[in-house]
């Protein structure tokens, strides 16, 4: 019998290519066969941390039709040998403070934890996950988030505004619903709960109230549920929403941080400074917790102002000294010299992306199912490279749609309306005419301001203000 080999379907320089030119979510199959870190299961890491305490966010598994934002969770310190005790349901074992919640009523999730942080003792685990392997230099487990959950655990649906993500599944299963940027409107977005890195979806995607967002019913969801050992690819402003659907689950993320136009910037700051000054102001309905757990402590008000002012100068600065036919402005290193532009050599330099086998796209309107033969983890964890027949039968195998409707052919995103998540198409759109008076709370009126719409236009009057041409501004 011929020896496994341990040959990677593509190489750093290749992977990186492909991250550069992918336009939509995919997947990534044996590119992690050979990564210690596939050996992190939750019992691994039990006895790596010891006696270390780790914040869980607990929430109930009960359907409510509006999603459970971060804000509204409980939150609780315990060592993960704890958390285990109590996912097993072991009788009269050391629980910690989990023995306040029934199993069977909440998931936990300890969720954005920093390798970096909770391994800062041993250094050594940072190289048992290889980013560098996808054309990330150096990147390693510091750069990373360790993600530990039991089924149910959530986060819930949002778009990162600064980057893109990739996320290795170590342990259990995850499945991810995703909706492209256009799709944004009919998410509904908002910034309360506040976190200035994400923009929340005010729809409980798994199960919408179709009569509070109807246009919800538009919105193209593309499902994928990622095994272990595969690696997704989340490109910038890709909406997700993520739940764990085995008894225990541990994934990586590597957050990218990608650089943000002058626009972008000031809309950030200019969201940032409206949320912060209404929610600081006292009233009778204003007191929810508003900032994310995540987030770092409140900024002042002057403070916001500063940034917002910084942003609107580097850009009327740059608008100035820009060459008007250039199309792809210059970039300066630290050190002053020119940056490649990746979005300019991308238009310049044709290139397809190289879906197949081991490049799987995720497409609308079905859930992406990978079988047991594609997972990157086997029981000799080595990658073995397959005849061309058998890596097509494969690939035609891989993509199974819901209703036998739709075929996802070369990677295409298809762009039917959304049927899943527990919506039905069955309501007239009279059924949403009905008028019912409410009172306008603090949050509706935040909402409103802080709509994208509305913060790209007030971008753009401030900087035409800055420039000296808002005596030419068209009204609203």
């Amino acid at each position: 019998m011929a020896a496994t080999t341990s040959i990677k379907p593509f190489s750093p320089e290749e992977s990186r290519r492909i991250l550069d030119h992918l336009q939509q979510p995919a997947v990534f199959l044996n590119m992690t066969c050979s990564w210690p870190v596939l050996n992190w299961t939750a019992e691994h890491l039990s006895g790596c941390l010891g006696d270390k305490l780790v914040r869980f966010r607990l929430g109930r598994k009960e359907e409510t039709n509006t999603p459970l934002f971060e804000t509204q969770c409980s939150y609780e310190e315990a060592k993960v040998a704890q958390f285990l005790s109590w996912t097993q349901g072991q009788f009269g074992a050391d629980v910690g403070p989990f023995s306040k919640y029934s199993h069977s009523e909440y998931w936990a999730y300890a969720d954005y934890k920093y390798i970096a942080m909770l391994f800062h003792d041993q250094p050594s685990m940072f190289e048992d996950v290889k980013w560098s392997e996808f054309g990330f230099e150096g990147r390693n487990g510091r750069e990373s988030t360790l993600w530990i959950g039991t089924e149910g655990a959530n986060t819930p649906c949002h778009l990162d505004s600064y980057g893109c993500n990739l996320v290795l599944q170590v342990q259990g299963r995850k499945r991810w619903h995703l909706f492209p940027p256009e799709d944004t409107a009919k998410l509904y977005p908002t910034r309360v709960p506040y976190e200035e890195s994400s923009v929340f979806s005010q729809v409980d995607v798994r199960h919408p109230d179709l009569r509070r967002f109807p246009a919800f019913q538009g919105a193209r969801a593309h499902v994928v549920t990622l095994q272990p050992g595969q690696v997704l690819y989340v490109p910038r402003h890709w909406w997700h929403y993520v739940e764990s659907v085995d008894p225990l689950t541990v994934s990586i993320n590597s957050w990218i941080e990608l650089e943000m136009d002058d626009m972008a910037r000031i809309s950030e700051a200019v969201a940032k400074t409206v949320v912060f000054a209404i929610k600081s102001a006292r009233s009778d309905d204003n007191s929810d917790k508003w900032l994310n757990p995540t987030e770092e402590g409140k900024a002042s008000h002057d403070e916001n102002m500063q940034y917002v002012n910084l942003a609107v100068r580097a850009c009327a600065q740059r608008q100035q000294t820009q060459n008007p036919r250039d199309t792809c402005p210059v970039k300066r290193d630290s050190s002053g010299q020119i940056k490649k532009n990746r979005d300019c050599v991308r238009n310049r330099a044709p290139f397809s992306v190289p879906f197949g086998p081991h490049l799987i796209a995720v497409c609308s309107q079905q859930e992406l199912s990978l079988t047991q033969k594609h997972l990157d983890v086997s029981s000799s964890r080595n990658c073995t490279a397959g005849s061309d027949a058998e890596s097509r039968s494969t690939s035609e195998s891989i993509v199974k749609p819901h209703d036998g409707k739709h075929e996802c052919s070369s990677g295409l995103t298809q762009s039917g309306p959304c049927d899943c998540a527990g919506g039905t198409s069955e309501h007239s759109s009279e059924d949403y005419k009905e008028f019912k008076h409410t009172t306008i709370t603090t949050n509706d009126l935040l909402g409103c301001l802080v709509h994208p719409d509305i913060v790209t236009r007030v971008t753009k009057l401030l900087l035409e203000r800055h420039m000296g041409s808002h005596r030419n501004t068209m009204p609203l």
